[in-house]
């Protein structure tokens, strides 16, 4: 039983990192460049626009999309070492 709970806050505390880790970049992504850092940024084209609007209206959406395929990558590796997978 001691095993079994030891295993699962393992597992609950990695699942948390990555939450966290993928919540930080989605927010650096999407307010830090798209608003904050955007006249920093302003003098980079992309495009045929600057790189702090560009992060805004298309960056942080893909970076989002990415993170979501990165999340399930990284969750089914998760899964398999603590042996909770699906198959």
């Amino acid at each position: 039983m001691a095993d079994h709970t030891k295993n699962a806050q393992a597992y609950w505390r990695a699942n948390l990192r990555l939450i966290i880790i993928s919540l930080a970049i989605w927010a650096l992504v999407s307010y830090g460049f798209g608003i904050l850092l955007r006249p920093m940024l302003a003098g980079i084209p992309v495009g045929g626009t600057d790189l702090g609007f560009w992060f805004a209206q298309q960056g942080s959406i893909l970076t989002f999309i990415a993170l979501i395929f990165f999340y399930a990558w990284r969750m089914n590796k998760l899964d398999k070492e603590f042996g909770v997978d699906e198959e």
